[in-house]
């Protein structure tokens, strides 16, 4: 089975989460804050994966740390977060 960072031609070391047949999550689960910068290179992420398949819906999997203004940019591309608690 291809894995879905070589499909989409990502490096391997980024995790993503297949939702359904047509909706794809980057996983981002980390203790810090998401700020504009990491919401930024979140977004090229995605704009890749679109880029591959335009028919496909890019999603953010996070911890509910993320500061608005990544929120705002988040929402300006579409792309909508799905809060989750980091498992020890």
């Amino acid at each position: 089975m291809e894995l879905l960072t070589e499909k989409y031609g990502l490096p391997k070391r980024i995790k993503l989460e297949e939702i359904n047949r047509s909706t794809i999550a980057i996983v981002k689960l980390i203790k810090s804050r998401i700020i504009q910068k990491d919401a930024k290179k979140i977004i090229e992420i995605a704009e890749q994966i679109k880029s591959v398949d335009k028919s496909i819906t890019v999603k953010l999997i996070s911890t509910e740390n993320v500061c608005s203004k990544s929120k705002a940019l988040f929402a300006d591309n579409n792309i909508e977060i799905i809060y989750r608690e980091i498992q020890n």
